[in-house]
């Protein structure tokens, strides 16, 4: 177990800590598992459960210390105004829509939800979500469009 963990991980110490865990979990569970011959495969899915998690705190380690490493970014004055009325324009379209493509819109990509997530938060179908989406998209463009002329 220690060697898939390692495998996984590349950290002999990393792995040990994972397989450790894995295995207290087990024992924590003992009493609930259905057939005590699938133990194996607990603590083998256990094991790699925790490796992806280890590996996500990683990434995500490394990537706040490239953002603090980084200079901020320096720009001008009138960049900021002019992302700011893009951003104020897009806001003023968006409001504009019928409720139910202003609900999609922003469910999909302001919270970056998936189409079934979105169907059962807005009691639809996948199908219609994906229709709803498309209209309003092009709802969307055709405002902005409007709005620039």
């Amino acid at each position: 177990m220690i060697r898939l963990a390692v495998v996984m991980l590349g950290d002999r110490g990393a792995a040990e800590d994972v397989v450790q865990d894995a295995f207290s979990g087990l024992y924590r569970r003992w009493n609930h598992l259905a057939d005590n011959s699938n133990a194996l495969s607990y603590v083998r899915s256990a094991i790699l459960n925790r490796c992806r998690s280890e590996l996500r705190r990683r990434i995500r380690a490394e990537q706040r210390a490239a953002r603090q490493a980084a200079p901020p970014d320096a720009a001008s004055a009138e960049a900021m105004a002019l992302i700011s009325a893009e951003h104020d324009a897009v806001l003023r379209a968006l409001r504009s829509l019928p409720p139910r493509q202003r609900e999609a819109l922003v469910l999909r990509f302001y919270l970056d939800l998936p189409e079934t997530e979105i169907a059962a938060t807005m009691g639809i179908t996948p199908g219609t979500v994906k229709s709803t989406t498309s209209r309003g998209l092009s709802a969307l463009a055709q405002l902005l469009r409007e709005d620039a002329q």
